[in-house]
């Protein structure tokens, strides 16, 4: 089992991807999720993280059938 990976919004195109499962070898965190999908693409100021539905840093720690999705910044007036 590894874990999901989603991105939406602007992120979606950011990355050009929807929804990917990858491996959880040498994933701990976060940004270990972020570093595998996105390559050498930094990951854009005030990105939103969320595992498991629930917003988390880039420190958050992942486990095998964890959900990990990124947002872009939400605005409004």
């Amino acid at each position: 089992m590894g874990i999901k990976v989603k991105c939406f919004a602007s992120m979606r195109e950011y990355l050009d991807l929807s929804e990917r499962e990858i491996a959880i070898d040498g994933i701990t965190t976060v940004a270990d999720v972020w570093r595998c999908v996105a390559g050498d693409k930094p990951m854009p100021e005030n990105t939103l993280c969320a595992v498991n539905q629930t917003q988390a840093d880039t420190e958050f720690n992942v486990s095998a059938g964890d959900e990990v999705a990124f947002f872009p910044p939400v605005t409004g007036g």
